[in-house]
């Protein structure tokens, strides 16, 4: 993983020290809080219903454990013990003190950690594969791009006040485990006449107007894709919108204007700024590279592996749902799920943290990713070590074998925490994930992914979700509406609105009803609700959700 130079250290510490003088006269009242709004930003510090909040940036989601052991470490002095993993590979702290935020800032930086650009109309945290390196699907380890487009965009001097946020996502495989198609720019790394680049896509987004993004080019040789992207972004920041922040995205710029007029003026800037480049980007992402070098594998029996999983059903149904195939037969890809029923998805606790830690270093290489759908991953572990690690993580309430299944939901924080909220977000989830534990059917249900937003932001991307749930205030009361046929994979697709919503004691019951039909309706239990969704429409869907509804009502 990249390891900071002199030169990022120094920086770091330069921008620290500029903010805790910030705060110094935040608080002693030289300035307003208007006043410290944009510089606290800039630092990804927001002001939410209760208290401040730190998002720090974890580039493609990628960790080490001193990482780790650091973000534990801020949990537990400055903050309730305990952080939040995010659908942007970022972690919240949701109370810290704002004199504390110097402190902590200086902690992240002594690990080559950040909160740079984690808020504001600016390039954000670049996202990636979460099996990034470790899975056979991929054409390259997506992750030196990544880092080289966080270095370029890092207080890029002509993008630091756009018509507003920016976020770009990077996969290197054909199975989009990074919802490409739901960013502002999108890239696949492909492969053609056995040259290495990248298919661009533009103008993703959910929030109050969900689109997909659309091909901008299918092939950018590597030799030019930050030239590339540079033009793609420096058009939309001259042509985007600032009068009107809900039309200001980049996807509302190329719906208006065509993707054809923006893919002729992207053309246009990059033909004037390619030669600028004059291949320093290369040269920077050769030396990137080299800290990306794959582990040292070894070799080793599996035979200890073979026997558990055939033993131990507790075991077994853990590897089944939580493993992936690693592209050497004899390591795997383990997905701890923060998931646990009834638990507030993503949160972590400082000695959860730890024990990832301590599992990473001993059994993982000393890597740890952050997936978008809140979970953390150990991206290499020899099968030989599987016993032990579950082990462990049973020890500790991380066992919980779900990933991709009823209860591995997404939640944004919600009503509970975020000041744009209009709805509770967490208690659902957790209300479902109990529910569906109860009926001990989730396994038999198969995989379905949920996804909650407290707001039409939706930060918990409930448009890409199987079973999408939006809360909306109406008229002082929660209301959620329900999305279906949502999808953030490579046959990407928006959820549509079912109908009418459900009161906030009355969306569990929903749920319910829409999974009962499916196992009803569904073709064998391979079938997944996603399939069926797709075979037969929303039309037995809505029947069960409606009218189900009226029958019990009128009981």
């Amino acid at each position: 993983m990249y390891l900071y130079s002199e030169f990022d250290t120094a920086f770091l510490a330069e921008r620290n020290a500029q903010f805790r003088a910030q705060v110094e006269r935040r608080i002693d009242g030289s300035l307003t809080e208007d006043e410290f709004k944009p510089l606290r930003l800039m630092n990804g510090l927001y002001l939410q219903l209760h208290a401040y909040m730190l998002r720090v940036a974890i580039p493609y989601g990628t960790l080490s454990s001193a990482q780790m052991r650091q973000l534990a470490l801020l949990a537990e002095k400055w903050d309730k013990g305990y952080g939040h993993f995010t659908t942007r590979q970022n972690i919240q702290y949701n109370w810290p003190k704002l004199r504390d935020v110097p402190d902590m800032l200086d902690a992240l930086a002594k690990v080559g950690l950040h909160a740079i650009q984690t808020s504001g109309n600016t390039i954000r945290n670049v996202t990636a594969d979460h099996f990034a390196g470790a899975t056979a699907d991929e054409v390259a380890d997506p992750r030196p791009y990544a880092e080289l487009l966080r270095q370029w965009s890092t207080d890029h001097p002509e993008f630091q006040f756009m018509p507003r946020k920016f976020k770009i996502a990077i996969t290197g495989a054909e199975a989009d485990r990074a919802v490409i198609k739901a960013h502002d720019i999108g890239l696949q790394l492909v492969e053609r006449d056995g040259v290495l680049g990248a298919k661009v896509l533009v103008g993703g987004g959910l929030g109050r107007t969900p689109m997909l993004g659309k091909v901008l080019n299918e092939f950018v040789a590597f030799d030019d894709l930050l030239a590339y992207l540079e033009a793609a972004v420096s058009v939309w920041n001259q042509l985007g919108r600032r009068d009107n922040k809900f039309k200001s995205r980049i996807k509302i710029t190329v719906h208006e204007l065509g993707i054809e007029e923006i893919r002729a003026r992207t053309e246009a800037r990059f033909a004037e700024i390619r030669p600028e480049f004059r291949g320093a980007d290369m040269e920077l992402l050769e030396r990137i590279k080299a800290q990306f070098a794959p582990p040292a594998f070894r070799d080793g029996s599996t035979a200890g592996f073979e026997s558990a999983y055939s033993n131990d059903p507790v075991f077994r149904s853990w590897i089944d749902t939580n493993i992936a195939p690693h592209k050497r037969a004899d390591h795997a890809i383990v997905t701890v799920s923060l998931k646990a029923h009834g638990a507030t998805p993503g949160d972590a606790t400082a000695e959860q943290m730890r024990l990832l830690a301590d599992l990473a270093e001993r059994y993982g290489h000393d890597e740890l990713r952050i997936s978008h759908e809140q979970n953390v991953i150990l991206p290499h572990v020899h099968k030989s070590d599987l016993p032990a690690v579950h082990a462990a993580l049973k020890e500790h309430g991380l066992a919980t074998a779900n990933i991709g299944l009823i209860s591995d939901i997404i939640a944004c924080p919600g009503m509970d925490y975020c000041a744009l909220a209009t709805a509770r977000s967490i208690p659902v989830a957790q209300q479902i994930a109990t529910r569906f534990d109860e009926l001990k059917l989730e396994h038999d249900i198969g995989h379905l992914k949920i996804k909650i937003s407290g707001c039409i932001n939706a930060c918990g991307h409930h448009h890409v979700g199987h079973i999408g749930i939006l809360g909306l205030d109406r008229a002082g009361v929660e209301n959620y509406q329900i999305t279906l046929g949502g999808d953030g994979t490579e046959t990407a697709a928006l959820g549509q609105r079912t109908g009418p919503g459900f009161a906030y004691d009355q969306i569990v019951p929903a749920i319910e009803r829409l999974v009962y039909a499916y196992l009803d309706l569904r073709e064998g239990p391979e079938e997944t609700f996603l399939q069926t969704y797709r075979r037969l429409g929303m039309a037995p869907f809505k029947s069960a959700l409606y009218d189900e509804e009226a029958r019990a009502d009128a009981a």
